[in-house]
């Protein structure tokens, strides 16, 4: 396993080892692919959606493993689209009480017999060809993890946008590791890992929440080969009830980044390190002031000032201060346009009530 450096004394306090991942024990034949979707009071469509992106490219259970893992839901909508759609082909697991994210995909892991693991939202979809080119795309490498471009999708389905291209050919990626910890380029849909480099690394960290996946894609990147296929065969949803979404509101997610940095710089040498965890709190910083702007507009003052104190918190660096002046003339400007319309109403109610005497 990974053996992980303290540092100034975060690391000790707050931050357990990562959890052991044991091996397959005994004979017997493995699938390639483990498509493991963890879930916790899905949304129906939605997982309905998840789950025929991958049975459209079902190889048969020879070569993939389908399980559902839930995380003890309120409800039964889980088990219900499980065995409506999975018709005997998709497997059900349900745990006995609530583990909390990093803990499921954890459980997803262990219970995953593969040689290749994907884990799968149960909002997210992949496209036709995912895992045929993935697999492709790592049978001439020593590759610990394959993952190719997505698209970031809308509730409706609808494309926002879609990451980057790292090269124009699928092949392994050079110096991935200083690009990954710098800033987040994959999302989980979009990646899959050998099951023996979760077994030397270790599981995903429960004591972070936001960044569970950024943090194993920076582990992973520190100690094995990462390829790359650029085709876009998946895609991230975005809405408002996902745990993204919640934990914006209270600035949570900023917080488990900067514990996140602290951590990941350890994983490399201390020079690089501390540059690395720089450019990684700038480009953070940038996005929690661009959040802040739109809880602003969409939800109130309170989250979006706490967002911005977090920023500053991350970065003082001259652009991100640019930035927040921008937002406080957007937050005086809210404010004018609120107060000119409350003075309009009690105006117009004078004048009513002047015109009734």
């Amino acid at each position: 396993m990974l053996k992980l450096q303290k540092t100034d004394g975060l690391f000790a306090e707050k931050m357990l080892p990562p959890p052991l991942i044991p091996g397959i024990e005994g004979p017997g034949t493995r699938p390639y692919w483990s498509v493991m979707i963890p879930t916790y009071n899905p949304r129906a469509d939605y997982l309905e959606e998840t789950l025929k992106s991958v049975l459209q490219q079902d190889p048969g259970p020879e070569q993939m493993q389908i399980e559902v893992v839930d995380d003890c839901s309120n409800n039964n909508t889980a088990s219900e689209v499980t065995r409506r759609l999975g018709a005997g082909r998709v497997t059900f697991h349900a745990e006995s009480q609530n583990r909390g994210l990093a803990n499921n995909w954890n459980k997803c892991i262990e219970r995953a017999r593969g040689h290749w693991i994907h884990i799968l939202h149960q909002d997210d979809i992949v496209l036709p060809g995912f895992y045929d080119l993935l697999r492709k795309g790592v049978e001439c490498s020593e590759a610990g993890a394959i993952f190719c471009r997505h698209a970031i999708v809308y509730s409706n389905g609808h494309w926002d946008r879609i990451s980057e291209l790292h090269r124009e050919s699928a092949g392994l990626l050079d110096d991935w590791h200083a690009k990954i910890t710098a800033e987040q380029l994959i999302q989980t849909p979009a990646i899959t890992v050998r099951r023996r480099v979760y077994e030397q690394l270790g599981g995903f960290l429960p004591s972070l929440h936001y960044v569970i996946d950024w943090e194993m894609w920076q582990r992973i990147a520190s100690q094995f080969p990462v390829c790359f296929e650029p085709s876009i065969l998946a895609c991230y949803r975005l809405h408002g009830s996902s745990a993204t979404s919640r934990l914006k509101l209270d600035a949570a997610d900023v917080r488990d980044v900067r514990q996140m940095i602290e951590l990941t710089a350890t994983y490399h040498t201390p020079a690089r390190g501390r540059a690395l965890a720089r450019k990684a709190r700038l480009w953070f910083a940038q996005i929690a002031v661009y959040n802040a702007r739109d809880l602003l507009v969409t939800v109130g003052f309170l989250p979006a000032w706490r967002m911005i104190f977090e920023a500053l918190r991350l970065s003082h660096n001259r652009h991100v201060v640019r930035m927040i002046f921008s937002f406080v003339v957007l937050w005086f400007r809210i404010i004018g346009s609120r107060l000119r319309c409350w003075m309009k109403s009690k105006l117009t109610t004078s004048v009513q009530s002047e015109a009734s005497k």
